[in-house]
């Protein structure tokens, strides 16, 4: 299905009945990410996958794509099922564009789940990593691509997952190149949002992938210190929707269930 938002075609799926759970895939995915975990939760809930700006059948609407623009396109789909409360669970850059959308729209918010995410920025030297994969980008992004996919799982799942890593680095090469910088110039310049984790009125879960390539594991904990987010461990990386499926899937209903 589509909305039209400032002139930009957004694609979501809606299916199953009951409180709404909203899907927010990661940098160099679509929603296709979540087929496993939507047929499972709506079993029992409404579950709204959402196409983020430049990724997937949604379009781009320009050179950097904002954390806060994605959470617009978010609430754009959300308003038009004349939705008013939902919980969203977002992998790592939809976990960032969740805490944007808790940030400019919290009264909307049952729960925020983070998976494989943090609240915290960029650091100086994940910028410049940013830039240089700007540049990689504008050389030849399929490359990058196809480098890229792989190294977000666990070293030992590289070898055990290769049919899924390949179907994934597929959906990624269909992702323009102004698309994934867009991605990258947003997810560079996005602010720290831990004050979220110490105000939010609303429930709040990060799950960590122990060996996550992407995150560190000390910085995630150190930031969930005198909070009440729930926090969920996982033994492996970056993709716990395939590397801990089941164990992720349990954990979900767990904190869907617990949001009301």
């Amino acid at each position: 299905m589509y909305i039209f938002h400032k002139n930009t075609k957004v694609y979501f799926s809606d299916s199953g009945k009951g409180n709404a759970v909203v899907l927010l895939h990661g940098f160099l995915e679509n929603n296709t990410m979540w087929n496993s975990v939507s047929q499972e939760l709506s079993k029992k809930y409404r579950v709204i996958c959402i196409d983020l700006l430049g990724h997937g059948l949604t379009e781009s609407h320009g050179y950097i794509h904002t954390m806060e623009d994605q959470a617009e396109i978010v609430k754009a789909v959300l308003s038009n099922l004349k939705l008013r409360k939902y919980i969203l669970i977002g992998h790592s850059m939809g976990g960032y564009v969740a805490l944007s959308f808790a940030k400019l729209f919290p009264k909307n918010v049952k729960g925020i789940c983070l998976m494989n995410s943090t609240a915290l920025p960029d650091s100086e030297e994940k910028k410049l990593n940013r830039d240089r994969a700007i540049k990689a980008v504008k050389q030849n992004h399929k490359t990058f691509v196809r480098i890229v996919i792989p190294m977000l799982f666990s070293e030992k799942n590289r070898a055990i997952f290769t049919s899924e890593i390949k179907e994934i680095t597929n959906e990624a090469l269909k992702i323009s190149p102004q698309g994934i910088i867009a991605a990258l110039e947003g997810m560079k310049i996005r602010e720290n949002l831990t004050k979220i984790y110490k105000e939010a009125t609303f429930s709040i879960q990060l799950i960590i992938g122990k060996q996550d390539p992407a995150l560190d594991y000390n910085s995630l904990i150190q930031q969930t210190k005198n909070t009440d987010v729930q926090v969920v461990e996982f033994p492996d990386g970056h993709m716990s929707h395939i590397e801990n499926k089941n164990a992720l899937i349990t954990s979900l209903f767990y904190f869907v269930k617990n949001c009301g």
